[in-house]
This record gives structure tokens, sequence and C-alpha cells, in this order.
């Protein structure tokens, strides 16, 4: 609850929101994404700090007059309220701070997909805690009434639209806590990339789901404690339950999600907390998500409304397939070095396999080698590469590849018919020609890269044994056209910059 109607605090958090809007319009790009966090960290600087300016001295004495006609006799009730000492709210953020930065230096770039799905469920988390919070005593957020009644002991009226903003907060918080958590373990590998597929689980879902709306409705009228705790657990169920049919090939769709859910759950609880700095960033978070997720699903050929409904589309038995046995051709570091150095244009499709590998430096250094030989490099990225949206972008961008080589689907696959090598290293489901052809396939309708049309490919990976994410095998591995280089991504990117040498 903001303390008084401030003009210079509005301001303030004014120019606290424009700069989150530059810092997404900076995250766009990989060439201003730095000044893009520059502009999210001062904004947020900005909103923290009036935020604390605002409360202070932290404590607040607040007046409760009653007058109920015909039943009360007015009351005055003086209630003394703290908020915290400003010791105790340095002392937090310090440790939150010095949690964020230990985990950011020590962080694999390999586990960033994991990282951000738990730092969802950690927006989640606190939206349901705020939430709790404002039920259990909203005196101290200014969202309910004081009634003192002739016997009996006071009790507090929360407000009918704080009721409405608190059930929205935690249940949209509970949902995103939840799903964040499986989409983690799915990320993490504690759970595969296969859908997990409950019987009857749209009916379980529509039904849960209208419960939780049925609740919210109720909850206006009655703000019993067994109507708001239910509304909390059901949420959390509905959460795991959405996530859980949803495969590995659209992880990155369902991470983009979350970070929507996160975004939405905080602007809730910041109409509670009359916030208009939580309102502005959550309703940022939450439109800009839901807009690259919608991007994302077309990208994939997915509907938007079956991937939030928790795999709508998915079939029992996805993801099982097995590699396939049938004749491939094996090379080595000197064979793509002397194809590689000999032709005109190089296109390299990074996938998870480099990130796990950590070949983005090594393959940066095979394309300096590969322009000293007067061969075109570029690289083509999928929007679905990796873990999460933008993943070999970041990698690539660490590793200082120029951004002018760097290239998304749908500007550079019209170039691999008249590319002489494309060198994938790591990257499975996204160049899958089967996802053009095999309509039993779990890719099927999803964009590929269209590597298979250059002259050769070459392709890293350790094993004809495994299979990738998606849990289908890659028939591009069995292409004429197709040489396999089995080895980590790494050491063999390594031996052919060295057999260029």
């Amino acid at each position: 609850m903001e303390a008084a109607v401030n003009p210079w605090a509005a301001l303030a958090y004014l120019v606290a929101g424009v700069c989150f809007i530059l810092a997404l319009r900076g995250l766009s790009s990989p060439a201003t994404s730095q000044r893009g966090n520059r502009f999210g960290m001062a904004g947020m600087l900005i909103a923290v700090g009036t935020t604390l300016v605002t409360h202070l001295p932290f404590e607040t004495v607040q007046d409760y007059i009653h007058r109920i006609p015909g039943q009360f006799e007015p009351y005055r009730i003086v209630d003394q309220l703290s908020v915290g000492t400003l010791a105790e709210i340095v002392a937090a953020i310090a440790l939150g701070a010095v949690i964020g930065l230990v985990t950011a230096r020590r962080i694999a770039m390999t586990a960033m997909p994991q990282l951000v799905a738990a730092f969802h469920s950690l927006v989640g988390l606190a939206a349901v805690l705020v939430a709790a919070a404002a039920y259990l005593n909203p005196q101290a957020f200014g969202i309910a009434d004081l009634v003192v009644p002739m016997i009996g002991q006071p009790f507090a009226v929360i407000h009918p639209v704080s009721r409405v903003e608190m059930a929205l907060g935690v249940a949209i918080g509970a949902i995103t806590f939840s799903g964040s958590v499986i989409a983690f373990l799915k990320l993490n590998g504690n759970m595969g990339g296969k859908p997990i597929l409950l019987p009857g689980r749209h009916l379980i879902n529509l039904a849960t789901l209208a419960a939780i709306v049925l609740l919210i409705g109720y909850f206006t009228t009655d703000q019993q404690p067994a109507v708001f705790w239910t509304i909390t657990v059901l949420s959390f169920a509905i959460g795991f339950l959405l996530i859980i049919p949803i495969g590995g090939a659209d992880m990155p769709v369902v991470v983009s999600m979350l970070n929507s859910y996160s975004g939405w759950a905080a602007a809730a609880m910041g109409f509670t907390l009359h916030n208009s700095a939580m309102i502005i960033t959550g309703a940022l978070v939450g439109s800009s998500g839901a807009i690259l997720s919608y991007i994302m699903c077309r990208a994939m050929n997915r509907s938007f409304l079956s991937v939030i409904a928790g795999g709508f589309g998915a079939v029992a038995g996805g993801g099982d397939a097995a590699a396939i046995d049938r004749p491939w051709k094996r090379g080595s570091a000197e064979d793509a070095a002397f194809l590689m150095s000999q032709a005109e244009q190089v296109i390299i499709v990074p996938g998870y396999g480099m990130a796990v590998a950590q070949a983005q430096h090594a393959l940066r250094e095979m394309g300096d080698q590969l322009k000293k030989h007067g061969v075109r490099v570029k690289y083509a990225i999928h929007p679905v590469a990796g873990r999460m949206p933008g993943h070999m972008n970041v990698l690539l961008a660490e590793a200082n590849v120029p951004y002018d080589e760097v290239f998304e689907l749908e500007d550079i696959n019209g170039e691999f018919a008249q590319t002489d090598v494309a060198f994938v290293i790591g990257a499975n489901d996204v160049t899958n020609p089967a996802a053009k052809t095999d309509k039993s396939s779990p890719i099927y309708g999803m964009p590929v890269l269209d590597v298979e049309k250059a002259k050769t490919v070459l392709f890293i990976k350790r094993s004809m044994g495994g299979v990738g994410y998606a849990g289908v095998d890659n028939e591009l591995f069995y292409r004429d056209n197709t040489m396999m280089l089995l080895a980590d991504a790494k050491k063999m990117v390594d031996d052919i910059v060295k057999a260029m040498a």
C-alpha cells in the first residue's frame, strides 16, 4: 500500500515504466541487448527506491471510523501498523542481491533455460505469498473496512474489487509456480521430453479451470478462508496439469508463456498493493510474453490456444521413436575441413548440442578460419533452437560472432539450396525433414531449416544412438548428401580448426 498520493512518486514510477519499455525494445536485438539490460536495471532501481521512500518512516497510524445505521454506534479505532524497519528491508534486498549475483556467476549457459523457469516460479510464488498476506491482514494493505459489532470481536471486510484482484493474483501466481516447477524438471532432465498424457486430461483441466473461475466469483460475496485456500490449491493443481502434457519440442513456448503468466500475476498484485510500478511492469512482461509466445507458436505451426491449454494436440506414444537402422556415412575432422575450405558459402546451424559442449567459441574460431579461406559464413537460427527463446543468439553473442552474420529461419531458409555446406552442430529437431512429410511425427507441421537442400550436410552428433529432445530420430542422418561427424561438438570443431590451419 502506498502511504500517500505523491505526485513525485507517480512521476518516478512513470520514468521507471519508460525505462522498462526501453529495456524491452533493447532486448529485441542482440546488438542492443546490453543497453536494454541497463535500462531495465535503472527502471527497477527507480521503482524500488521510490517505493521505499514513499513508505518512510515505515510505520503508519491509521484511523478507522465506521457507522452502520440501525446496527452499530460509530466507532473510532486507532490501529498501529508496522511495515518494517529500514534495516530489515535493506537486509532482505542485500540477501537477494547476493543470491542473484552468485547464481549469475556460477550458472552455465546450458542451464540458462532451467534458471529462467526457476525465476518464473519464484515470481509466481511471490504473488501467492503477497496475496496470502493481503488476505490474512487486509487492513495493513488498505483494502478492508474494519467493522466493530456491539458484541464480539472486530473483523475486517475486504473490498469486493480487492477480493477479485487478490483471487486473480493468487490463481495466476500459483499456476505460474507449479507450471514453472514442471518446466524446470523437464528442462533439467529430471522429467523426459515425452508428453505425460493423463486419461481424460481435457475434461479434468476444464473442470478445474471452471471451478477456479466460479470460486473467484463466489469469493466476491463470501470471503471465508475455505474459499480463498481452495482457489489457491486448485490453481497449484492446474499449473501442474497444464504443463505435464506438453512435450519437449514445445518447451520453448512454455517458457515464454510462463514468463507472460508471471507478469500478469505481478500486475494483479500491483492493484492489491496500489503500486503503479508493479502494474506497469507486470502488464509489460505479461503482454510481451504473450506476444512472443504467439509468434513462436506461428513459427512452429502450433495452435497458441492448444499449447496454453496443456498440449491439446499431443498424441499418446509421441516421442518414443528410436534411432533408425539405416546406412549412413561417417566423416572425420579432416574431411569436414577440406569440404568447407573449398566452399563458397557455409551456413552454420547451432543447436542445444553446441550449448552442452560449450562449443560457441570454437565455432567462431572456425568461422574466422573459413573467412580467411575466402568462404562466406552465415549462421541460421531456428526460433526454438535450444531450450528457450533466443538461446542460440545469446551463446553466439557471448562468443562475439558478428550480428550481421546471424539470420533467422525466414531470412535464410531460401539460401540452403545455393549453399555448398550446411554445418549442423547439435540441432536435431529443427532440421528434421520429417516435420514436412511425416504426419505421425510429433513435430509434424513445425517449420524447420531446409539444411537437406545444401550440396553437403555435415552433422555433428555424439553418437547415432540418441534422438532429439522431441524424442524422434532425424532422417537427415541417412541422406546421401549427409556426412556424420560423431564426437563431442567442441572437440570436433577444435580438430576442424586445426586441420584448416
